[in-house]
């Protein structure tokens, strides 16, 4: 597709329908893209199907029409881009970066989040297991998070990370560079829970020669009990019927209070005042 200078995205996995957490990400991408007259994508992230509920797309879908957050093109479903995937993997295959791993997840739990590259050495021609991408020359991932500033990683305290699971299925670290290559975006705004793995796909950016976004991270919101709200911990879905009180309760995290005049709103005005208001810079949350 034709970019403009500002191409921002929002890329649920249909494991279930959106909460109040997922709908502030995407307010805030949304905002981001329209503040910069930018083009505002949504990308259905659908390549576990293990952990996909039937439906769940089309609930997301419906859910960010009835809130107002109107996307601009057709949507991109990961399931039908799996050649392109491929076709990755053998450009990193090529450049000597790939190999297989053999090791069982007992193993993995007991290296606590840190592959030691132990299969790195394997000399028979395994065909089973997960494919690991090799951290190899600079291990230092470097960017300017333009919500939160400075970020640094050595990539060497986590390891070499999987880009193919060993059931076959296409690992979220690949998929997503390939496709924000694809879709040209040039903005990432996302959960702060996923700051982990801007560094890796920064990375793959990089061993690909692809052009690398600009990332922000917004805070995640989290219940009583200071969990993250998702849907593992069954977060209760946002309602369409109660879109205007959710756009509220989302601007407010975002450090965004309309005016009481504005409670009752349609979503079109409570989003033109969002736009109107948005700011850059580190987010001061507060409790919706």
């Amino acid at each position: 597709m034709a970019t403009t200078t500002y191409v921002g995205r929002f890329a649920p996995s249909p494991t279930g329908p959106l909460h109040l957490g997922s709908l502030a990400t995407a307010v805030a991408s949304f905002l981001d893209a329209r503040a910069r007259q930018g083009h505002w994508l949504v990308r259905i992230e659908d390549i576990d199907p293990p952990r996909e509920v039937p439906g769940a797309a089309d609930t997301i879908v419906g859910q960010l029409d009835a809130h107002g957050l109107h996307w601009d093109g057709p949507i991109l479903h990961q399931s039908q881009r799996l050649f392109h995937y491929e076709t990755a993997l053998a450009k990193l295959a090529a450049a000597g970066l790939l190999y297989r791993c053999t090791c069982n997840r007992q193993r993995l739990r007991e290296l606590g989040g840190c592959y030691d590259g132990r299969c790195r050495q394997r000399t028979d021609a395994a065909q089973a297991g997960a494919l690991r991408v090799r951290i190899d020359g600079d291990p230092h991932i470097s960017y300017r998070d333009f919500l939160r500033g400075p970020e640094h990683t050595d990539l060497r305290t986590s390891g070499d990370f999987v880009v193919r699971r060993r059931d076959g299925l296409i690992a979220y670290q690949l998929a997503v560079v390939v496709d924000d290559a694809a879709q040209g975006i040039t903005h990432v705004l996302r959960g702060a829970d996923l700051a982990d793995s801007t560094p890796r796909q920064i990375f793959l950016f990089r061993q690909l020669g692809l052009a690398t976004p600009e990332y922000g991270h917004i805070p995640v919101i989290c219940d009583a009990q200071g969990l993250k709200l998702s849907k593992q911990n069954h977060a209760p879905r946002v309602q369409p019927a109660a879109a205007s009180a959710n756009l509220c309760r989302a601007l407010v995290w975002l450090g965004l209070t309309p005016p009481r005049e504005l409670e009752g709103s349609d979503p079109e005005s409570l989003l033109r005042w969002g736009l109107e208001h948005w700011h850059r810079g580190p987010l001061k949350a507060e409790t919706p």
